[in-house]
């Protein structure tokens, strides 16, 4: 597809794409759909993932409707934004990721834009379940938590999920404020960002204390303890 039968929109979008400061490979990938598929350049361009009151979820790949280093920066700069204009003293925020492709590439991505707008961050040094999440935002005392999961969606998805200080799922007025925040980021330009080994990434592992926290809540301890070992369980 020549480039003037893109839309308008999407041709000036992918143009910026083809250029610095997005990295070679992100301009290599958008190259190489312009030229094979510009019906799937045209979907990952066409409008701008959305961030609501879960936060995003969407295919991985380049452009705006996707899921990639970019989408998940400026989602992450407009949350530091949020939290830096609550006058919030110390913030911290909590991230962890599953086992999907790229998850723990979305979550550093996430912990180092954080850290360039000053904020602490917990980042856990494995992949951990979203209620560890929720229980290590509330364990370690912070502001906010990310959970970078797609759930139950096919693999090709990821998803990039909040939680404020009680974790749980953002809601009212923060929803809002953090959508509006998230929505005024535009251009890389307008990120700031660490590197993995700044000091205010701490990786962590909450493991002991996040198991003693669940064993009061055992409707029957004993019986775990006496016949647990004998539990079969298919994880799939």
């Amino acid at each position: 597809m020549a480039k003037e039968t893109l839309p308008e929109d999407v041709a000036k979008k992918v143009d910026a794409w083809m250029q610095a400061p997005y990295d070679e490979e992100t301009q290599k990938e958008v190259r190489a759909l312009k030229e094979k598929d510009p019906t799937a350049l045209i979907d990952a361009f066409y409008t701008t993932i959305a961030f609501g009151t879960g936060g995003m979820r969407s295919l991985m790949g380049v452009g705006t409707n996707r899921l990639n280093r970019y989408t998940i920066q400026g989602a992450t700069q407009g949350l530091a934004n949020y939290i830096l204009n609550q006058n919030i003293p110390s913030p911290k925020v909590y991230i962890s990721h599953d086992c999907r492709d790229r998850s723990r590439e979305f979550a550093e991505e996430t912990a180092t834009v954080l850290a360039g707008n000053g904020i602490e961050v917990f980042l856990t040094k494995e992949m951990r379940p979203t209620p560890y999440v929720s229980f290590g935002c509330r364990h370690r005392r912070c502001t906010a938590a990310v959970m970078i999961s797609a759930s139950h969606n096919p693999p090709a998805y990821n998803g990039y999920k909040v939680y404020w200080s009680d974790g749980a799922q953002i809601v009212s007025p923060h929803d809002q404020g953090i959508i509006q925040e998230v929505n005024k980021i535009t251009h890389p330009s307008q990120v700031k960002s660490a590197e993995l080994s700044s000091p205010l990434i701490y990786l962590v592992n909450d493991d002991e204390a996040y198991f003693s926290a669940l064993e009061p809540l055992q409707n029957h301890p004993t019986a775990n303890q006496k016949h647990g070992h004998l539990l079969k369980i298919i994880y799939s």
